[in-house]
């Protein structure tokens, strides 16, 4: 066990400094700031281990004149006032030069994160928790700012003023002092390392708790109509508190053992003053040593051994943030499953014709989804594929934007193989309206402006009326800059459809995919935007997947999918007429909407009964 633990600690080790590392190029951007810093950093430094110097002179010269008459030495009083004012002046300016260069490292880092995030494939966002993920996100780029600081403000200036202090000691006293301070320091590090090392398990279980505690809060709040549906609140909040009390089993461990190592630093650095101030004073007494030599000895010490304290947390923080940083270079490290292939070329469009052929996928090798589908959608053809949930309808649609590779076949658009072109002109050539249309918690101007960021104000508001939501935009209190809230809470199923509607509009595709887009509005409504769907598909080449018949009765061809095979195919008449499962399943819903609106007319033409 203990092997596994020494294992497991040097591959921790390891990884820490291949961490440090691949931090490097961050400040890359600006090496002339940070090395001036650090030229302020060493002059601070010269400064402040000078004041006790100058301060011994003040000290010796003050108990050398005559009895009765006391002369200040004025020069030694202006030079200790100019050190002293030297040693602020270069600590701030180190500050403010090296500001550039830490937060700059921290926005290019959660700048790359949130780029490879991105660059994810759908499957890894499917598998992940946001909340934890945001909340490891938070805490390894504000790591990188850790580290600089410490770095840069309390473990060099210690380093140097330990070199300078050294230099001194060995110059002007016997190197008994020496053996004594640098073996204090010893002792302080070793003992340091080796308790924090051992409570860096409950550190790595405070992290982990911690992000599964806000993940399940973030959950819980983000289902927050479910938790209400169900009257869960109280399940939710056992559960969110079953973990953190976890978590503070764990931190009270931290803090407990924390007060043990403070105590144990504590008592090194006592010991070693005392030693160095007995021998100082021995010194003295025996005339080894004059009085200003012990104001300096132990100005000395008071300048080592304070931020020698600090230093201990300043290790314990870095470690911490250096586990906190290893969560983000090890998102990092994820390979996309879906990446441009070497050489890809952007898609050159024509007609926008697809096809599909012989295309088999699974999400998982015992659970195949798509088994030979053999599919081609003529440039400016409509096609519609109805089935039962679990078909593998919207399947097409995520392949088509490449969210995923097909594990057999290929998918082609005007004769391109969607592997070997970029993934950016691809899915420019792609407009869809999901089923789930989710928005971002901005201004309705900003999310119809999604679809063609730079669009001008007049064709968002073609495209807004062309979704028939422009009347009802213009009658919130707010207009165009009304926020619709996280997700889109704020707008109703059927006003997040149609702004989704507008936004596919606005991006202007070739190619045009509707997944459930009127599933979420009343009869009259779908109406407008079935005839608005159609006038906007009329030159696009056009994939329809719908649960509904009657949305895709003017299709070109319908496609009926059964177990991720296409089962029948044909046009809504000759599909009727063939009497089969597309047939049935029309019957079935009309005999459904006539049992729910029996005074409604049948949405069905005499002339395609079968």
């Amino acid at each position: 066990m203990n092997r596994i633990i020494a294992t497991d600690r040097i591959h921790a080790d390891r990884r820490d400094w291949r961490n440090l590392r691949q931090m490097l190029p961050y400040l890359s951007e600006f090496r002339g700031r940070a090395l001036l810093a650090i030229a302020c950093l060493v002059l601070a430094k010269v400064a402040n281990v000078g004041v006790p110097l100058v301060l011994k002179d003040i000290v010796d010269a003050l108990g050398t004149t005559p009895t009765g008459v006391l002369v200040l030495p004025l020069s030694l009083l202006l030079a200790y006032g100019v050190l002293k004012l030297s040693a602020s002046l270069f600590n701030e300016l180190r500050d403010v030069v090296f500001a550039r260069v830490r937060y700059r490292a921290m926005r290019r880092l959660s700048t790359r994160v949130l780029d490879h995030l991105h660059r994810l494939a759908l499957r890894d966002h499917l598998e992940r928790r946001s909340g934890a993920v945001s909340r490891d996100l938070e805490r390894g780029t504000r790591s990188v700012s850790t580290i600089l600081n410490y770095v840069v403000f309390s473990v060099l200036p210690v380093l140097v003023e330990f070199a300078l202090v050294a230099v001194l000691l060995l110059n002007q006293y016997a190197p008994t002092f020496v053996l004594i301070v640098f073996g204090t320091v010893v002792v302080y590090f070793v003992f340091t390392f080796a308790i924090t090392e051992w409570r860096m398990d409950y550190r790595h279980r405070m992290n982990r708790l911690d992000s599964e505690a806000n993940s399940q809060a973030f959950d819980s709040l983000t289902n927050y109509e479910t938790v209400k549906y169900f009257g869960n609140e109280r399940m939710e909040l056992e559960r969110y508190d079953g973990t953190l009390a976890d978590w503070e089993e764990m931190a009270v461990k931290s803090q407990t053992s924390m007060s043990l190592l403070n105590f144990g630093q504590g008592a090194i650095i006592a010991i070693g003053v005392t030693l160095v101030m007995a021998f100082a004073a021995d010194g003295v007494v025996s005339g080894q040593m004059s009085i200003g030599d012990l104001v300096l000895v132990n100005a000395l010490m008071l300048q080592l051994f304070i931020p020698l304290g600090f230093l201990g947390i300043v290790y314990r923080q870095i470690k911490y943030a250096l586990a906190d940083m290893d969560l983000v270079f090890k998102l990092l490290e994820r390979t996309p499953e879906i990446a441009d292939a070497p050489g890809a070329r952007p898609l050159v469009q024509r007609g926008g014709e697809i096809r599909f052929e012989q295309v088999h996928f699974h999400y998982q090798p015992t659970r195949p989804i798509l088994k030979g589908i053999d599919l081609r959608i003529a440039p400016g053809q409509t096609i519609a594929v109805v089935g039962h949930s679990g078909a593998g309808k919207s399947t097409l649609a995520r392949l088509l934007f490449r969210f995923y590779d097909v594990t057999g076949g290929r998918i082609l658009i005007d004769g391109q193989d969607l592997r070997e072109v970029t993934l950016e002109s691809l899915r420019n050539a792609i407009g869809i309206v999901p089923q789930d249309t989710v928005l971002f918690n901005e201004t309705i101007e900003y999310n119809l402006a999604y679809g063609r960021p730079r669009a001008r104000r007049e064709e968002i508001e073609r495209a807004a009326e062309m979704a028939h939501i422009r009347d009802f935009i213009e009658s919130l209190p707010d207009g165009w800059q009304t926020r619709v809230g996280e997700r889109g809470l704020k707008l109703s199923g059927g006003e997040k459809q149609r702004v989704a509607i507008a936004r596919a509009i606005l991006k202007r595709p070739r190619i045009l995919i509707f997944d459930e887009a009127t599933s979420s509005l009343d009869s009259h409504t779908e109406q407008a935007i079935q005839r608005t769907l159609e006038e906007v598909a009329a030159n696009h080449t056009t994939l329809v997947i719908a649960h509904r018949l009657s949305t895709v009765v003017g299709a070109d061809q319908i496609l009926v999918m059964d177990h991720g095979t296409i089962h029948e195919q044909g046009t809504h008449r000759s599909l009727l007429a063939a009497a089969g499962h597309y047939a049935a399943m029309w019957e079935l819903q009309q005999r459904e909407q006539s049992t729910v609106s029996p005074a409604e007319p049948r949405n069905m033409a005499a002339e395609d009964r079968p």
